[in-house]
């Protein structure tokens, strides 16, 4: 290859004391150069620097001496490359880096980090901040995750990898946004704990799903009336005020009966008070005493029989042997309540503010699941095996007659037989 001519020219140059120099002549950026040199070597090494000029201002390269290895000079450029459209100058973005980030402390392992969360939950079950069924979906939940990361630290466990974990075994869209929340969860108190500095699952889309409008799962009256019938007959009707409660009057079985006082059932009231520590959605609301529940907690007094039995051995595993039995789940109850209610109140703004829902899920899931038949024989089932205490009659003035006792409903004859 033909070798480009340099724009710069080397002379022997004789002066006048008759000493030779070489003398380097050409033009950079519109002005002349003529140095002489008293060896050729010296000439050449003026003309390479004079080249290079040529090169740089062609280029936009400069010359400039630095402390900067070559590698930090590369770094250097490459950040200067990337705010070539920024607004601020590159020691601004790097005074916010230093003020605002602090290397998180070195990410322990999925297994320790797994252990040590579990403990902080079982602490909010133990304060009833936390209801019993969420802390154990938490704990298999988190035995899954830590199956599939056995020897990766939470560091290592990326966004990527963690969407393919909650997308495992083509599980339903509703069971991967379940997969999502208790890893969200996991996450954010890892960054509180500074083993990571930001939450990789925030990245991750909770799927949206369409609900199709659909009845609640509810027993019939006749399936309920067999329920309480069994209730009384086992453990010597310990169990019937919480049985009681959640299907007829909507107590969530989960976390809302375990931390109701019996003091907020008011008997005298015709109404149990929900505070917002034991909601669920934290918002206070009331709840009608049906004459049919006031039966039930007379024949079974809380300060005799209370909610959670207190030193019963077993106590969930006994709620879930009469659930298996009846093929009830952890939520049906509390769903016969609020279908049997709107059914023979006919209001849905009513049944929405004692369940504790919006109208539109009422709408949606409980209203004409049940007849207003169905659910006047609901609300009728009544004790079997303890009478209920009757209130003292006044007394009569002379010459009043008797009254007249109301015939009995189809449902009290028949549970009476």
């Amino acid at each position: 290859m033909k070798q480009k001519k340099s724009a710069f020219t080397i002379k022997p140059f004789k002066n006048r004391n008759g000493v030779i120099s070489f003398r380097v002549a050409g033009w950079l950026l519109g002005e002349r150069i003529r140095k002489n040199f008293k060896t050729r070597e010296d000439a050449i090494a003026e003309r390479a620097a004079l080249e290079l000029r040529v090169l740089q201002s062609q280029s936009n390269l400069r010359g400039a001496s630095t402390f900067l290895t070559e590698a930090q000079l590369r770094e250097a450029e490459a950040a200067f490359l990337r705010l070539e459209k920024a607004r601020r100058p590159l020691t601004f973005y790097l005074d916010y880096a230093l003020a605002n980030y602090r290397e998180p402390e070195a990410a322990p392992k999925v297994v320790d980090a797994v252990e040590t969360y579990l403990k902080a939950r079982k602490e909010d079950a133990r304060q009833a901040l936390i209801g019993e069924r969420q802390l154990d979906a938490i704990r298999v939940e988190l035995a899954a995750f830590q199956r599939h990361f056995p020897t990766q630290t939470l560091a290592e466990a990326g966004t990527e990898a963690l969407h393919a974990y909650i997308r495992r075994d083509g599980g339903s869209l509703k069971t991967q946004n379940n997969r999502r929340a208790v890893l969200c969860a996991f996450y954010n108190h890892a960054v509180r704990k500074e083993w990571v500095s930001r939450n990789p699952v925030a990245k991750i889309q909770r799927n949206r799903i369409d609900h199709s409008r659909g009845g609640a799962e509810a027993l019939t009256a006749e399936r309920a009336a067999q329920l309480m019938a069994h209730v009384e007959s086992v453990h010597g009707g310990a169990l019937v005020p919480f049985f009681a409660l959640c299907l007829f009057a909507g107590i969530r079985p989960d976390g809302e009966i375990s931390k109701l006082p019996a003091a907020d059932v008011r008997l005298e009231n015709s109404a149990t008070t929900i505070e917002p520590w034991v909601s669920k959605v934290n918002m206070r609301r009331l709840v009608t005493i049906q004459s049919n529940l006031a039966a039930w907690l007379k024949a079974y007094p809380l300060d005799e029989y209370p909610i959670i039995p207190p030193g019963m051995e077993n106590f969930r595993g006994k709620l879930t042997r009469i659930r298996k039995k009846f093929g009830v789940g952890h939520d049906v109850l509390r769903h016969t309540f609020i279908s049997m209610h709107v059914a023979k109140f006919r209001s849905m703004g009513d049944t929405a503010l004692q369940a504790g829902n919006s109208e539109s899920i009422i709408r949606r899931h409980y209203l004409n699941v049940t007849t207003p038949q169905e659910a006047d024989a609901f609300f009728a089932i009544l004790p079997r095996l303890r009478a209920v205490p009757q209130a003292e009659p006044a007394a009569q003035a002379e010459g009043t007659p008797e009254p007249v006792p109301a015939p009995a409903s189809d449902q009290q004859n028949r549970l009476a037989a």
